[in-house]
């Protein structure tokens, strides 16, 4: 049981050491960086995408149109340093269309 203290922590403050704590960093960055693909590429990509997801530092995307995927294959690094500019680290090194 943790002790009390006088010192005032705020919420975002409690809930990234309960995060840090109980490791579930990379848990929450899976959820985070689906956001942040369809946030960064928008609905018209997103209608086409059909799975998200983040293995170490890469970013597996399958898309369901082949055309969209050889157009998006020539932007990979900008991909890449738009979705760790938006989640604030980096984050993904690799992007896998699929």
């Amino acid at each position: 049981m943790a002790k009390r203290t006088n010192e005032e922590l705020s919420i975002k403050d409690v809930l990234q050491n309960f995060i840090s704590q109980n490791k579930l960093e990379s848990g929450i960055d899976k959820v985070d960086v689906k956001g942040a693909w369809l946030k960064m590429m928008g609905n018209g990509v997103g209608t086409y995408t059909e799975a998200v997801e983040l293995k170490n530092n890469t970013l597996y995307v399958k898309l369901t149109s082949s055309v969209l995927r050889e157009e998006l294959s020539h932007g990979k690094e900008k991909i890449i340093a738009m979705i760790n500019d938006e989640m604030g680290k980096d984050l993904i090194r690799y992007l896998v269309l699929r």
